[in-house]
C-alpha cells in the first residue's frame, strides 16, 4: 500500500499508539479509512467526467475504425506489391507447362519415327594387308 512494506506500516502504528493512546487509536483508523475511501470516490468520479467530457469513447470507436482501415489498405498495398511475383510464378508455371508438352510431343515422335541403329564393328589392331600392286616396271610402261 502506497509503496510501504509491513516493517514501515508496523512502525507508523507503533509511533500512532505511543503518540494518540490507545483510548484514540481506533477512532484515528476509521477516521483515517473514511478520508482514503473518499479520496478514492473521488478520483474514480474526476476520471468519469474527464472521459465524459472528452468523449473518450468516442474518441476510441474512431481510432479502432482508423486502425480497421489502415489495415485494410496495408492489405491492399501488399497485394498490389506482390502481383509482379504472382504473374512471374504464373507466367513460369505457363511456360512449364508448355515445356512439358513439347517433351512429350519429342517423345512421342521419337517413338514413331524408325531408329535406324548401326551394326556394331569389329574393333582389331592387326594390320591390314595390302593388295599386290603392279611391279614397278609395269608402272612405266603405262601411257599417260
Amino acid at each position: 500500500m502506497f509503496g510501504m512494506g509491513f516493517t514501515e506500516i508496523l512502525l507508523i502504528a507503533v509511533i500512532a499508539i505511543l503518540f494518540l493512546g490507545p483510548e484514540k487509536l481506533p477512532s484515528t483508523m476509521i477516521e483515517i479509512a473514511k478520508f482514503f475511501r473518499n479520496v478514492k470516490n473521488t478520483v474514480g468520479s474526476v476520471k468519469d467526467s474527464i472521459e465524459e467530457e472528452m468523449h473518450v469513447s468516442d474518441i476510441k470507436k474512431e481510432a479502432l475504425a482508423y486502425k480497421q482501415e489502415l489495415l485494410n489498405a496495408s492489405e491492399q498495398v501488399h497485394k498490389v506489391t506482390d502481383m509482379p511475383a504472382q504473374a512471374a510464378a504464373s507466367i513460369n508455371s505457363y511456360a512449364d507447362d508448355i515445356l512439358k508438352d513439347d517433351i512429350k510431343k519429342d517423345e512421342t515422335i521419337s517413338t514413331e519415327a524408325p531408329s535406324k541403329e548401326k551394326e556394331p564393328q569389329e574393333v582389331t589392331f592387326k594390320k591390314k594387308k595390302k593388295k599386290s600392286t603392279k611391279s614397278k616396271k609395269e608402272e612405266d610402261n603405262i601411257d599417260v
